[in-house]
C-alpha cells in the first residue's frame, strides 16, 4: 500500500543524516517502489545482510521516514511501508549554520550520485525492455532565460504534474490495475547557471 499522499518535508540535521547514508537512500527507493516490504526482501534487493538491513530500517523508522505496515502473512516477518509521498528538503532551511549547509550538501551530493547510477543501469539494462517502454523513456535537458519568480513557477508547475500521475499510479495499485504497469523514476533538477 502506498502512503498517504504527503511530504515530509526535513528541517532537522539529525534526520537530514539518517536520510544521507548511501544504502538508507537505495533502502527507501526500493521499500517505496514495493509498497510494502521485509527486511529480506529489501536485502535481497540491494545484496546486503538480512541484519544490516534491518538496522538501517530501524534507523529510517526513527525518523519517521518509515512504519511498520499492518501484519502481512503469518506474522513472523515485519513488514515496513514510507510514511510519506515526498520527502523533501529546501534550501533555506539549512544555511543558518556552516555545517548545516554542508550536510545539506553532502546529502544533496549523494542523492544526484545515486539519481545518476539509477540512469545509468537503466541504460544498461534497456536493451531487455520493449519497444513500448524504451520510446516512452527521456532524457531531456533545456536551457531557460527566467526570474527567479518565473523558475519558482516552473518548479511549482512541474510537482502538480508529477503529482497528478503519482496519485493515477497509486490509484491504479490499490485497484489491483498491475497489468502493464512498472515503476517509472523521473528525476528533475532545475538550477541557476552561468554559462
Amino acid at each position: 500500500m502506498q502512503p498517504p499522499d504527503r511530504t515530509h518535508h526535513v528541517t532537522d540535521i539529525d534526520t537530514l543524516k539518517a536520510l544521507g547514508h548511501p544504502l538508507r537512500i537505495k533502502l527507501y527507493t526500493a521499500l517505496y517502489a514495493a509498497g510494502t516490504a521485509t527486511a529480506s526482501q529489501l536485502a535481497d534487493q540491494v545484496d546486503e545482510a538480512v541484519s544490516l538491513v534491518s538496522y538501517h530500517l530501524r534507523k529510517l523508522a526513527a525518523h519517521g521516514i518509515i512504519e511498520e505496515a499492518p501484519t502481512r502473512g503469518d506474522a513472523r516477518e515485519r513488514w515496513w511501508q514510507a510514511t510519506s509521498t515526498v520527502i523533501s528538503t529546501r534550501d533555506q532551511d539549512w544555511r543558518d549554520a556552516p555545517e548545516r549547509t554542508a550536510v545539506h550538501t553532502a546529502v544533496s551530493r549523494e542523492y544526484a550520485r545515486q539519481r545518476t547510477e539509477m540512469y545509468e543501469s537503466y541504460l544498461d539494462a534497456k536493451p531487455a525492455w520493449g519497444d513500448d517502454w524504451r520510446n516512452a523513456a527521456f532524457s531531456s535537458g533545456y536551457l531557460l532565460f527566467l526570474t527567479a519568480g518565473e523558475f519558482g513557477e516552473l518548479r511549482d508547475e512541474v510537482h502538480e504534474l508529477v503529482t497528478k500521475w503519482r496519485e493515477r499510479g497509486n490509484a491504479a495499485r490499490e485497484a489491483g490495475d498491475m497489468d502493464g504497469r512498472e515503476n517509472v523514476a523521473v528525476h528533475t533538477y532545475g538550477f541557476p547557471f552561468r554559462a
